[in-house]
């Protein structure tokens, strides 16, 4: 297919057809079956998912968010509330918006002190307005309870229909708490795992809490709850002074990793300026345009070289979103 004109590395029109729809599995494809795009420098590769363990080499290390997915959507008649990120004091960041009849857009027309009658009796205080869509709000009973009983999927108007909450979960979903999906793991299965592990590449995780990430708004990260435990570093830092390669599986990896404290809040942004310290590649999805995260990719790849893979994967008819294609980025 002729690309879409690619102007500058934020500005690029992205075409629907080249939003995933629905989850590989619903197109005949294994979750490791979805296409991998390849950038070392600015070489470009294709390959396959189920490729990685030959595409890496022994000694290296993956690291992983093992944060499971919550059915953070509550569904009224013609609104729906998006449960965010959990806070200290026990109220959650939500956004609020409109239902459509292919999903929802961002509703601006709340008031401090509103109160949001929910299913089951439910009751939502909006306390603040903490971002220009997202409201720090206080349920009148526990949050995740609610959300297992009363809750579906967070869904955008690109994916057509409703998937179970099964199929917004990684293979390394352990610890519940993020409002959409670590999506760069998605592609992995236990088959390769263990391919990988025997082909001797360490796997070590860490827990980031990811919030909403609406694609309607070009914002910068906010604050996210994140965990890097001990051995996790200590397997980093063993990895890099061996001479391995850090791998990062997601950009919430890379915000977990570079933010250099064992656990907390983070609101570090990596951009071409910061650099990065801890990591020497990156799997991850292929973002949209404006997105914050294309600055993370570029400090990682290099501008020219992510100009470039961008352009290949328009060019090649890559799938965007938590449902489509992966990119794996090294450094060396």
């Amino acid at each position: 297919m002729t690309a879409p004109a690619m102007t500058a590395l934020a500005d690029f029109a992205l075409p629907d057809a080249l939003s995933a729809h629905e989850p590989p599995e619903a197109r005949g494809l294994r979750r490791d079956g979805v296409r991998l795009l390849v950038s070392r420098g600015t070489s470009v590769a294709h390959h396959r998912f189920s490729d990685l363990p030959r595409l890496l080499e022994p000694g290296d290390l993956l690291v992983v968010n093992n944060s499971a997915t919550l059915p953070a959507a509550i569904r009224l008649d013609r609104m729906a509330v998006h449960f965010s990120t959990a806070q200290d004091d026990g109220s959650w960041l939500v956004e609020l918006r409109r239902r459509t009849p292919r999903g929802s857009e961002p509703y601006g027309g709340a008031a401090p002190g509103e109160w949001l009658p929910l299913p089951g009796r439910a009751t939502l205080r909006l306390v603040e307005r903490v971002t220009p869509r997202l409201w720090r709000a206080v349920l009148d009973r526990e949050v995740e309870p609610y959300l297992r009983r009363y809750g579906v999927p967070i869904r955008y108007s690109y994916v057509e229909r409703d998937w179970p909450l099964e199929a917004y979960q990684t293979v390394f979903a352990t610890v519940p708490g993020s409002a959409e999906m670590p999506s760069a793991g998605r592609p992995f299965t236990p088959e390769l795992v263990a391919a990988l592990v025997s082909a001797g590449v360490a796997i070590a995780p860490i827990t980031l809490h990811t919030g909403v990430a609406s694609p309607e708004k070009d914002e910068p990260p906010y604050a996210e709850r994140f965990s890097v435990p001990e051995t996790t570093a200590r397997l980093v830092r063993l990895t890099r002074e061996a001479g391995g390669r850090v791998v990062a599986v997601g950009t919430t990896v890379v915000r977990a990793l570079e933010t250099g404290k064992p656990s907390g809040w983070t609101t570090h942004v990596v951009t071409p300026e910061t650099g990065v310290r801890f990591v020497d590649g990156l799997i991850t999805g292929l973002h949209e345009p404006r997105s914050s995260h294309l600055q993370m990719l570029a400090a990682i790849a290099g501008e020219e070289a992510l100009v470039r893979a961008y352009g290949e994967a328009l060019r090649e008819g890559y799938l965007w979103h938590e449902f489509g294609d992966s990119h794996l980025i090294l450094r060396k």
